[in-house]
């Protein structure tokens, strides 16, 4: 188990590590502007009728519920499909994942392959709701099948990536992903965050696990 009283008193961690996300995800938003128009104008093509952008009720850091956003990748009325679908459900524990989603467009495909999807997160890190590095932000019906085990994964900020991100992603069942946020959360530090964004990079030119 996580000792919670000793992960309060990390200020300083903290402080540095909101700095830095500013900072970078401002940055970023900046320098891949003309890959947030590229990949605007492929939605568009593959799927003239749907928005570019998808928000979604996440729950993050002690429980605090935000509207994550992504680049959209399936066809505007998925919500509506995936209770048919839940029962193809090919991850363990209080995930969904499949592999050959029909929801999924063409396109979208290609991006959630490289994880370009997850590009307009870096807003939800500039505004304070995530962090470039930090536990994957589940969604509420996800959390009510928490055991308070799993509920330790939600003592900090949900990150765009992570261990579980660059350690094989879809791959692996729900306990797996539990262990690598838990492990991360423990060993958390500046260094060790840049190792995992480092990795990132490696993860978007040769994805592993990504669907």
């Amino acid at each position: 188990m996580i000792d919670v009283e000793k992960l309060s008193k990390r200020h300083v961690y903290r402080i540095i590590k909101r700095i830095f996300d500013f900072i970078a995800s401002l940055m970023g938003l900046i320098i891949l502007s003309p890959i947030f128009l590229i990949v605007a104008l492929g939605i568009k093509i593959d799927d003239f009728s749907g928005p570019i952008f998808y928000s979604q009720e996440r729950v993050g850091r002690n429980g605090h519920k935000f509207k994550m956003i992504k680049f959209r990748s399936m066809f505007k009325d998925a919500d509506q499909k995936k209770d048919i679908l839940i029962k193809s459900n090919e991850v363990e524990g209080a995930m969904f994942k499949i592999k050959d989603d029909p929801r999924i467009t063409k396109f979208g495909k290609f991006i959630r392959k490289h994880s370009l999807d997850e590009l307009p997160q870096l807003y939800n890190v500039l505004i304070g709701d995530m962090s470039l590095v930090g536990p994957r932000p589940p969604l509420a019906r996800e959390v009510v099948k928490y055991s308070d085990f799993d509920k330790q994964r939600l003592l900090v900020q949900p990150g765009c990536t992570g261990l579980w991100q660059i350690s094989g992603r879809s791959d692996l069942n729900f306990d797996e992903m539990v262990t690598l946020d838990l492990k991360y959360i423990k060993k958390s530090s500046i260094k060790y965050d840049l190792w995992i964004i480092m990795h990132t990079f490696i993860v978007f030119i040769k994805p592993n696990g990504a669907y």
